[in-house]
Protein backbone atom coordinates (compact mmCIF):
# COMPACT_ATOMS: atom_id res chain seq x y z
CA UNK A 1 0.00 0.00 0.00
CA UNK A 2 1.51 3.32 -1.06
CA UNK A 3 0.52 6.67 0.40
CA UNK A 4 -0.32 9.77 -1.58
CA UNK A 5 1.42 13.10 -0.99
CA UNK A 6 -1.83 14.45 0.43
CA UNK A 7 -2.00 11.57 2.92
CA UNK A 8 1.59 12.17 4.00
CA UNK A 9 1.00 15.93 4.33
CA UNK A 10 -2.17 15.32 6.34
CA UNK A 11 -0.33 12.73 8.41
CA UNK A 12 2.43 15.19 9.29
CA UNK A 13 -0.10 17.90 10.16
CA UNK A 14 -2.30 15.81 12.43
CA UNK A 15 0.62 13.95 13.96
CA UNK A 16 2.09 17.36 14.80
CA UNK A 17 -1.24 18.52 16.26
CA UNK A 18 -1.42 15.29 18.27
CA UNK A 19 2.10 15.55 19.67
CA UNK A 20 2.41 19.30 20.15
CA UNK A 21 -1.15 19.64 21.40
CA UNK A 22 -0.63 16.81 23.85
CA UNK A 23 2.70 18.16 25.01
CA UNK A 24 1.44 21.73 25.40
CA UNK A 25 -1.49 20.61 27.53
CA UNK A 26 0.63 17.98 29.27
CA UNK A 27 3.35 20.46 30.20
CA UNK A 28 0.82 22.86 31.76
CA UNK A 29 -0.76 20.03 33.76
CA UNK A 30 2.60 18.52 34.73
CA UNK A 31 4.06 21.84 35.88
CA UNK A 32 0.96 22.58 37.94
CA UNK A 33 1.06 19.13 39.54
CA UNK A 34 4.81 19.42 40.21
CA UNK A 35 4.22 22.69 42.06
CA UNK A 36 1.56 21.05 44.25
CA UNK A 37 3.27 17.70 44.77
CA UNK A 38 6.95 17.10 45.44
CA UNK A 39 9.88 15.05 44.11
CA UNK A 40 9.08 12.18 46.50
CA UNK A 41 5.60 11.63 44.99
CA UNK A 42 7.07 11.54 41.49
CA UNK A 43 9.85 9.28 42.71
CA UNK A 44 7.41 6.67 44.02
CA UNK A 45 5.63 6.45 40.66
CA UNK A 46 8.99 6.37 38.85
CA UNK A 47 10.00 3.33 40.92
CA UNK A 48 7.24 1.35 39.22
CA UNK A 49 7.95 2.59 35.70
CA UNK A 50 10.31 -0.23 34.76
CA UNK A 51 7.77 -2.93 35.71
CA UNK A 52 4.88 -1.33 33.82
CA UNK A 53 7.07 -0.61 30.79
CA UNK A 54 8.45 -4.17 30.61
CA UNK A 55 4.92 -5.57 30.83
CA UNK A 56 3.90 -3.26 27.97
CA UNK A 57 6.68 -4.64 25.79
CA UNK A 58 5.52 -8.22 26.39
CA UNK A 59 1.91 -7.28 25.63
CA UNK A 60 2.91 -5.69 22.32
CA UNK A 61 5.60 -8.28 21.48
CA UNK A 62 6.55 -6.40 18.30
CA UNK A 63 3.18 -7.25 16.71
CA UNK A 64 2.28 -3.59 16.26
CA UNK A 65 5.33 -2.90 14.07
CA UNK A 66 4.84 -6.22 12.28
CA UNK A 67 1.24 -5.29 11.39
CA UNK A 68 2.22 -1.83 10.15
CA UNK A 69 5.04 -3.25 8.05
CA UNK A 70 2.98 -6.12 6.59
CA UNK A 71 1.47 -5.12 3.25
CA UNK A 72 -1.19 -7.87 3.00
CA UNK A 73 -2.46 -7.75 6.59
CA UNK A 74 -5.84 -9.46 7.21
CA UNK A 75 -8.56 -9.57 9.87
CA UNK A 76 -7.02 -12.82 11.09
CA UNK A 77 -3.79 -10.91 11.74
CA UNK A 78 -5.63 -8.25 13.73
CA UNK A 79 -7.66 -10.77 15.74
CA UNK A 80 -4.62 -12.92 16.49
CA UNK A 81 -2.71 -9.88 17.72
CA UNK A 82 -5.60 -8.78 19.94
CA UNK A 83 -6.20 -12.16 21.60
CA UNK A 84 -2.49 -12.75 22.16
CA UNK A 85 -1.99 -9.28 23.67
CA UNK A 86 -5.05 -9.64 25.91
CA UNK A 87 -3.89 -12.97 27.36
CA UNK A 88 -0.38 -11.64 27.97
CA UNK A 89 -1.77 -8.50 29.64
CA UNK A 90 -3.71 -10.57 32.20
CA UNK A 91 -0.66 -12.72 32.88
CA UNK A 92 1.51 -9.63 33.40
CA UNK A 93 -1.04 -8.03 35.72
CA UNK A 94 -1.31 -11.23 37.75
CA UNK A 95 2.45 -11.44 38.16
CA UNK A 96 2.69 -7.81 39.26
CA UNK A 97 -0.24 -8.20 41.68
CA UNK A 98 1.49 -11.15 43.34
CA UNK A 99 4.92 -9.49 43.23
CA UNK A 100 3.79 -6.15 44.70
CA UNK A 101 5.07 -6.93 48.25
CA UNK A 102 8.45 -7.96 46.81
CA UNK A 103 8.70 -4.70 44.84
CA UNK A 104 7.82 -2.69 47.95
CA UNK A 105 10.43 -4.58 49.97
CA UNK A 106 13.08 -4.04 47.28
CA UNK A 107 12.68 -0.26 47.51
CA UNK A 108 11.89 -0.27 51.24
CA UNK A 109 8.64 1.59 50.49
CA UNK A 110 5.60 -0.19 51.98
CA UNK A 111 3.17 2.10 50.15
CA UNK A 112 4.21 0.62 46.82
CA UNK A 113 2.11 -2.53 47.37
CA UNK A 114 -1.22 -0.81 46.71
CA UNK A 115 0.30 1.59 44.17
CA UNK A 116 1.62 -1.32 42.10
CA UNK A 117 -1.66 -3.22 42.08
CA UNK A 118 -3.66 -0.19 40.97
CA UNK A 119 -1.31 1.36 38.41
CA UNK A 120 -0.73 -2.05 36.78
CA UNK A 121 -4.37 -2.02 35.63
CA UNK A 122 -3.22 0.23 32.78
CA UNK A 123 -1.52 -2.83 31.25
CA UNK A 124 -4.89 -4.52 30.66
CA UNK A 125 -6.71 -1.32 29.73
CA UNK A 126 -4.16 -0.30 27.07
CA UNK A 127 -4.55 -3.66 25.30
CA UNK A 128 -7.92 -2.54 23.93
CA UNK A 129 -6.26 0.40 22.15
CA UNK A 130 -3.64 -1.62 20.24
CA UNK A 131 -5.66 -2.59 17.15
CA UNK A 132 -7.63 0.68 16.68
CA UNK A 133 -4.39 2.67 17.01
CA UNK A 134 -2.57 0.36 14.59
CA UNK A 135 -5.33 0.59 11.97
CA UNK A 136 -5.35 4.38 12.22
CA UNK A 137 -1.56 4.50 11.89
CA UNK A 138 -1.59 2.27 8.81
CA UNK A 139 -4.12 4.64 7.22
CA UNK A 140 -2.03 7.68 8.31
CA UNK A 141 -5.15 8.85 10.15
CA UNK A 142 -3.54 10.87 12.91
CA UNK A 143 -6.50 13.24 13.14
CA UNK A 144 -8.56 10.67 15.04
CA UNK A 145 -5.59 9.74 17.21
CA UNK A 146 -5.06 13.42 18.03
CA UNK A 147 -8.69 13.75 19.14
CA UNK A 148 -8.44 10.65 21.34
CA UNK A 149 -5.14 11.62 22.92
CA UNK A 150 -6.05 15.24 23.64
CA UNK A 151 -9.40 14.22 25.15
CA UNK A 152 -7.70 11.64 27.36
CA UNK A 153 -5.05 14.11 28.44
CA UNK A 154 -7.51 16.86 29.38
CA UNK A 155 -9.80 14.50 31.30
CA UNK A 156 -6.99 12.71 33.15
CA UNK A 157 -5.20 15.98 33.84
CA UNK A 158 -8.36 17.42 35.33
CA UNK A 159 -8.76 14.41 37.61
CA UNK A 160 -5.10 14.57 38.64
CA UNK A 161 -5.27 18.28 39.46
CA UNK A 162 -8.48 17.97 41.49
CA UNK A 163 -7.00 15.09 43.50
CA UNK A 164 -3.68 16.90 44.00
CA UNK A 165 -5.43 20.05 45.25
CA UNK A 166 -7.54 17.82 47.53
CA UNK A 167 -4.43 16.39 49.19
CA UNK A 168 -4.34 12.88 47.70
CA UNK A 169 -0.60 13.14 47.03
CA UNK A 170 0.90 10.38 44.91
CA UNK A 171 -2.56 8.93 44.19
CA UNK A 172 -3.25 11.96 42.03
CA UNK A 173 -0.50 10.76 39.65
CA UNK A 174 -1.76 7.16 39.72
CA UNK A 175 -5.37 8.17 39.03
CA UNK A 176 -4.20 10.40 36.20
CA UNK A 177 -2.62 7.39 34.45
CA UNK A 178 -5.67 5.15 34.95
CA UNK A 179 -8.10 7.77 33.64
CA UNK A 180 -5.83 8.60 30.70
CA UNK A 181 -5.65 4.96 29.59
CA UNK A 182 -9.42 4.46 29.97
CA UNK A 183 -10.46 7.59 28.06
CA UNK A 184 -7.91 6.89 25.33
CA UNK A 185 -9.28 3.37 24.78
CA UNK A 186 -12.86 4.64 24.73
CA UNK A 187 -12.11 7.40 22.21
CA UNK A 188 -9.99 5.23 19.89
CA UNK A 189 -12.68 2.55 19.74
CA UNK A 190 -15.32 5.23 19.19
CA UNK A 191 -13.39 6.83 16.31
CA UNK A 192 -12.06 3.58 14.85
CA UNK A 193 -14.54 0.85 15.82
CA UNK A 194 -13.07 -2.63 15.74
CA UNK A 195 -14.12 -5.99 17.13
CA UNK A 196 -12.38 -9.33 16.58
CA UNK A 197 -14.32 -11.14 13.85
CA UNK A 198 -11.92 -14.04 13.45
CA UNK A 199 -10.46 -16.59 15.81
CA UNK A 200 -6.78 -16.53 16.69
CA UNK A 201 -4.88 -18.05 13.77
CA UNK A 202 -1.73 -20.12 14.20
CA UNK A 203 -0.40 -19.12 10.76
CA UNK A 204 -0.90 -15.42 11.50
CA UNK A 205 0.80 -15.77 14.86
CA UNK A 206 3.84 -17.50 13.34
CA UNK A 207 4.08 -14.88 10.59
CA UNK A 208 3.78 -11.88 12.91
CA UNK A 209 5.88 -13.34 15.70
CA UNK A 210 8.58 -14.30 13.20
CA UNK A 211 9.22 -10.60 12.66
CA UNK A 212 8.03 -9.34 16.02
CA UNK A 213 9.95 -11.56 18.43
CA UNK A 214 13.27 -9.89 17.57
CA UNK A 215 11.64 -6.52 18.16
CA UNK A 216 10.27 -7.95 21.41
CA UNK A 217 13.75 -8.90 22.57
CA UNK A 218 15.33 -5.63 21.44
CA UNK A 219 12.39 -3.68 22.89
CA UNK A 220 12.76 -5.57 26.15
CA UNK A 221 16.45 -4.73 26.32
CA UNK A 222 15.79 -1.11 25.41
CA UNK A 223 12.97 -0.72 27.93
CA UNK A 224 14.91 -2.32 30.78
CA UNK A 225 17.94 -0.18 30.16
CA UNK A 226 15.93 3.01 29.64
CA UNK A 227 14.39 2.42 33.05
CA UNK A 228 17.37 0.80 34.78
CA UNK A 229 18.52 4.23 35.92
CA UNK A 230 15.29 4.71 37.85
CA UNK A 231 15.60 1.22 39.35
CA UNK A 232 19.17 1.85 40.55
CA UNK A 233 18.60 5.41 41.78
CA UNK A 234 15.40 4.36 43.55
CA UNK A 235 17.24 1.52 45.28
CA UNK A 236 20.55 3.22 46.15
CA UNK A 237 19.43 6.80 46.64
CA UNK A 238 16.04 8.18 47.75
CA UNK A 239 12.55 8.58 46.27
CA UNK A 240 13.09 12.35 46.26
CA UNK A 241 16.36 12.08 44.31
CA UNK A 242 14.72 9.69 41.87
CA UNK A 243 11.90 12.21 41.42
CA UNK A 244 14.43 14.94 40.61
CA UNK A 245 16.30 12.70 38.16
CA UNK A 246 13.11 11.51 36.48
CA UNK A 247 11.78 15.06 36.10
CA UNK A 248 15.10 16.16 34.57
CA UNK A 249 15.08 13.22 32.17
CA UNK A 250 11.45 13.84 31.17
CA UNK A 251 11.92 17.56 30.54
CA UNK A 252 15.23 17.01 28.70
CA UNK A 253 13.71 14.48 26.32
CA UNK A 254 10.45 16.41 25.82
CA UNK A 255 11.38 18.59 22.78
CA UNK A 256 13.35 15.96 20.86
CA UNK A 257 10.93 13.18 21.73
CA UNK A 258 7.87 15.19 20.67
CA UNK A 259 9.21 16.34 17.31
CA UNK A 260 10.80 12.99 16.49
CA UNK A 261 7.54 11.24 17.32
CA UNK A 262 5.73 13.39 14.75
CA UNK A 263 8.22 12.41 12.05
CA UNK A 264 8.46 8.76 13.11
CA UNK A 265 4.70 8.19 13.19
CA UNK A 266 4.41 9.30 9.58
CA UNK A 267 7.73 8.14 8.12
CA UNK A 268 7.61 4.53 9.35
CA UNK A 269 4.46 3.60 7.41
CA UNK A 270 5.56 5.90 4.56
CA UNK A 271 9.04 4.35 4.32
CA UNK A 272 7.54 0.88 4.68
CA UNK A 273 5.51 1.60 1.54
CA UNK A 274 8.77 2.44 -0.32
CA UNK A 275 10.42 -0.92 0.35
CA UNK A 276 10.49 -1.75 -3.35
CA UNK A 277 12.32 1.44 -4.41
CA UNK A 278 15.71 1.61 -2.68
CA UNK A 279 16.76 4.96 -4.17
CA UNK A 280 13.51 6.64 -3.17
CA UNK A 281 13.68 5.04 0.28
CA UNK A 282 17.27 6.18 0.94
CA UNK A 283 16.52 9.73 -0.18
CA UNK A 284 13.42 9.99 2.04
CA UNK A 285 15.44 8.59 4.94
CA UNK A 286 18.21 11.20 4.60
CA UNK A 287 15.69 14.04 4.28
CA UNK A 288 13.94 12.85 7.44
CA UNK A 289 17.25 13.12 9.29
CA UNK A 290 17.95 16.61 7.98
CA UNK A 291 14.50 17.99 8.76
CA UNK A 292 14.55 16.50 12.27
CA UNK A 293 17.97 17.88 13.18
CA UNK A 294 17.31 21.26 11.57
CA UNK A 295 14.41 21.75 13.98
CA UNK A 296 15.50 19.83 17.07
CA UNK A 297 19.14 20.90 17.49
CA UNK A 298 18.51 24.62 18.24
CA UNK A 299 15.61 23.77 20.55
CA UNK A 300 17.65 21.27 22.58
CA UNK A 301 20.66 23.58 22.85
CA UNK A 302 18.30 26.38 23.88
CA UNK A 303 16.94 24.20 26.69
CA UNK A 304 20.51 23.37 27.72
CA UNK A 305 21.58 27.00 28.18
CA UNK A 306 18.34 28.21 29.81
CA UNK A 307 17.68 25.29 32.20
CA UNK A 308 18.58 27.12 35.43
CA UNK A 309 16.33 30.20 35.06
CA UNK A 310 13.63 28.04 33.45
CA UNK A 311 13.36 25.67 36.42
CA UNK A 312 13.50 28.57 38.90
CA UNK A 313 10.64 30.28 37.09
CA UNK A 314 8.39 27.28 36.43
CA UNK A 315 8.98 24.80 39.26
CA UNK A 316 10.55 26.76 42.09
CA UNK A 317 13.21 25.99 44.68
CA UNK A 318 12.21 22.40 45.53
CA UNK A 319 12.97 21.30 41.94
CA UNK A 320 16.12 23.40 41.44
CA UNK A 321 18.38 20.32 41.49
CA UNK A 322 16.91 19.29 38.14
CA UNK A 323 18.46 22.28 36.30
CA UNK A 324 22.09 21.06 36.03
CA UNK A 325 20.88 17.56 35.16
CA UNK A 326 18.76 18.98 32.31
CA UNK A 327 21.76 20.90 30.94
CA UNK A 328 23.77 17.67 30.88
CA UNK A 329 21.08 15.34 29.51
CA UNK A 330 20.04 17.59 26.61
CA UNK A 331 23.52 17.11 25.12
CA UNK A 332 22.75 13.41 24.80
CA UNK A 333 19.06 13.55 23.92
CA UNK A 334 19.79 15.96 21.05
CA UNK A 335 20.85 12.81 19.14
CA UNK A 336 17.45 11.17 19.67
CA UNK A 337 16.04 11.84 16.17
CA UNK A 338 19.13 10.38 14.50
CA UNK A 339 18.91 7.25 16.68
CA UNK A 340 15.20 6.71 16.07
CA UNK A 341 15.24 7.27 12.31
CA UNK A 342 18.25 4.96 11.89
CA UNK A 343 16.51 2.22 13.85
CA UNK A 344 13.36 2.87 11.82
CA UNK A 345 15.30 1.99 8.67
CA UNK A 346 16.32 -1.38 10.09
CA UNK A 347 12.66 -2.23 10.72
CA UNK A 348 11.61 -1.03 7.26
CA UNK A 349 14.32 -3.20 5.70
CA UNK A 350 13.02 -6.14 7.70
CA UNK A 351 16.31 -6.51 9.57
CA UNK A 352 14.96 -6.99 13.06
CA UNK A 353 17.95 -9.29 13.63
CA UNK A 354 20.31 -6.31 13.26
CA UNK A 355 17.95 -4.25 15.42
CA UNK A 356 18.38 -6.83 18.19
CA UNK A 357 22.15 -7.09 17.71
CA UNK A 358 22.43 -3.32 17.94
CA UNK A 359 20.48 -3.18 21.18
CA UNK A 360 22.65 -5.88 22.77
CA UNK A 361 25.85 -4.00 21.90
CA UNK A 362 24.47 -0.71 23.23
CA UNK A 363 23.23 -2.25 26.45
CA UNK A 364 26.62 -3.81 27.18
CA UNK A 365 28.04 -0.30 26.88
CA UNK A 366 25.33 1.10 29.19
CA UNK A 367 26.09 -1.59 31.78
CA UNK A 368 29.80 -0.77 31.77
CA UNK A 369 29.04 2.94 32.10
CA UNK A 370 26.70 2.34 35.04
CA UNK A 371 29.38 0.41 36.92
CA UNK A 372 31.67 3.42 36.53
CA UNK A 373 29.21 6.24 37.28
CA UNK A 374 26.81 4.93 39.95
CA UNK A 375 29.36 5.08 42.82
CA UNK A 376 30.13 8.72 41.93
CA UNK A 377 26.60 10.12 42.00
CA UNK A 378 23.57 11.21 39.95
CA UNK A 379 25.40 13.88 37.94
CA UNK A 380 27.98 11.30 36.90
CA UNK A 381 25.17 8.95 35.87
CA UNK A 382 23.76 11.69 33.61
CA UNK A 383 27.17 12.31 32.03
CA UNK A 384 27.44 8.57 31.42
CA UNK A 385 24.05 8.64 29.67
CA UNK A 386 25.36 11.34 27.31
CA UNK A 387 28.50 9.35 26.49
CA UNK A 388 26.49 6.21 25.75
CA UNK A 389 24.27 8.23 23.39
CA UNK A 390 27.28 9.18 21.28
CA UNK A 391 28.50 5.58 21.24
CA UNK A 392 25.02 4.48 20.14
CA UNK A 393 25.10 7.04 17.33
CA UNK A 394 28.27 5.51 15.91
CA UNK A 395 26.97 1.96 15.81
CA UNK A 396 23.43 2.94 14.70
CA UNK A 397 24.74 4.79 11.64
CA UNK A 398 27.22 2.00 10.91
CA UNK A 399 24.56 -0.70 10.61
CA UNK A 400 22.11 1.48 8.68
CA UNK A 401 24.85 2.34 6.18
CA UNK A 402 25.27 -1.37 5.43
CA UNK A 403 21.66 -1.52 4.21
CA UNK A 404 21.55 1.66 2.12
CA UNK A 405 23.55 3.88 -0.22
CA UNK A 406 23.75 6.52 2.52
CA UNK A 407 27.14 5.89 4.12
CA UNK A 408 28.02 6.66 7.72
CA UNK A 409 30.26 9.52 6.56
CA UNK A 410 27.45 10.97 4.41
CA UNK A 411 25.07 11.00 7.37
CA UNK A 412 27.47 12.67 9.76
CA UNK A 413 28.94 15.13 7.24
CA UNK A 414 25.42 16.21 6.24
CA UNK A 415 24.55 17.00 9.86
CA UNK A 416 27.91 18.47 10.94
CA UNK A 417 27.20 22.02 9.66
CA UNK A 418 23.96 22.08 11.66
CA UNK A 419 25.85 20.96 14.78
CA UNK A 420 28.54 23.65 14.39
CA UNK A 421 26.05 26.44 13.72
CA UNK A 422 23.85 25.37 16.64
CA UNK A 423 26.81 25.25 19.04
CA UNK A 424 28.00 28.73 18.06
CA UNK A 425 24.45 30.10 18.39
CA UNK A 426 23.98 28.53 21.84
CA UNK A 427 27.27 29.95 23.16
CA UNK A 428 26.33 33.43 21.93
CA UNK A 429 22.81 33.12 23.38
CA UNK A 430 24.15 32.08 26.78
CA UNK A 431 26.61 34.98 26.89
CA UNK A 432 23.80 37.46 26.20
CA UNK A 433 21.46 36.23 28.94
CA UNK A 434 23.64 34.68 31.65
CA UNK A 435 24.14 37.85 33.70
CA UNK A 436 20.47 38.89 33.86
CA UNK A 437 18.93 38.43 37.33
CA UNK A 438 15.25 38.27 36.31
CA UNK A 439 14.53 34.67 35.27
CA UNK A 440 11.94 35.45 32.61
CA UNK A 441 14.10 38.13 31.01
CA UNK A 442 17.16 35.90 31.09
CA UNK A 443 15.27 33.10 29.31
CA UNK A 444 13.86 35.41 26.63
CA UNK A 445 17.25 37.03 26.01
CA UNK A 446 19.11 33.72 25.77
CA UNK A 447 16.64 32.05 23.43
CA UNK A 448 16.07 35.11 21.23
CA UNK A 449 19.81 35.64 20.76
CA UNK A 450 20.39 31.94 20.09
CA UNK A 451 17.57 31.51 17.57
CA UNK A 452 18.35 34.77 15.79
CA UNK A 453 22.00 33.81 15.46
CA UNK A 454 20.99 30.31 14.29
CA UNK A 455 18.68 31.70 11.61
CA UNK A 456 21.30 34.14 10.31
CA UNK A 457 24.06 31.51 10.17
CA UNK A 458 21.82 28.89 8.53
CA UNK A 459 20.64 31.29 5.83
CA UNK A 460 24.21 32.49 5.26
CA UNK A 461 26.03 29.16 5.18
CA UNK A 462 23.31 26.56 4.54
CA UNK A 463 20.88 28.40 2.27
CA UNK A 464 20.66 25.51 -0.20
CA UNK A 465 19.59 23.14 2.59
CA UNK A 466 16.93 25.58 3.82
CA UNK A 467 15.54 25.94 0.28
CA UNK A 468 15.61 22.18 -0.26
CA UNK A 469 13.79 21.44 2.98
CA UNK A 470 11.22 24.18 2.35
CA UNK A 471 10.57 22.79 -1.15
CA UNK A 472 10.26 19.29 0.25
CA UNK A 473 7.72 20.36 2.88
CA UNK A 474 5.69 22.33 0.34
CA UNK A 475 5.61 19.36 -2.00
CA UNK A 476 4.67 16.87 0.69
Amino acid sequence: MSHSKQQVKSGFFWSAIDNFGNQAIGVVISLTLANILGPTDYGLVAMLAIFIAVAGVFVNSGFNAALIRKVDRTEKDYSTTFYFSLVISFICYGLLFISAPLIANFYQQSGLVSLTRVIALTIIINTFAIIPRTKLTVALNFKSQAKANVTALICSGGVGLVMAFSGFGVWALVSQQIVSATISVFMLNLLSPWRPVEKACKESFIDLFGFGYKLLLSGLLDTIYNNIYGLIIGKLFSASQLGVFNQAKTLSLLPAGTITSVIQKVTFPMLSAMQGDSAKLDNAYLKSLQISCLIIFPIMFGLCISAEPLISLLLGEKWQETAPLISILTLGFVLYPIQVINLNMLQVKGRSDLFLKLEIIKKINVTMMLFITVPIGIKAICIGMVLTSYFALIINTYYTAKLSTITQFMQLSTLLPIVIITTISAVIGYQFGAGIMENWLSIITMLTAELLCYAILMVTFQKSLIIEVRTLLKGA
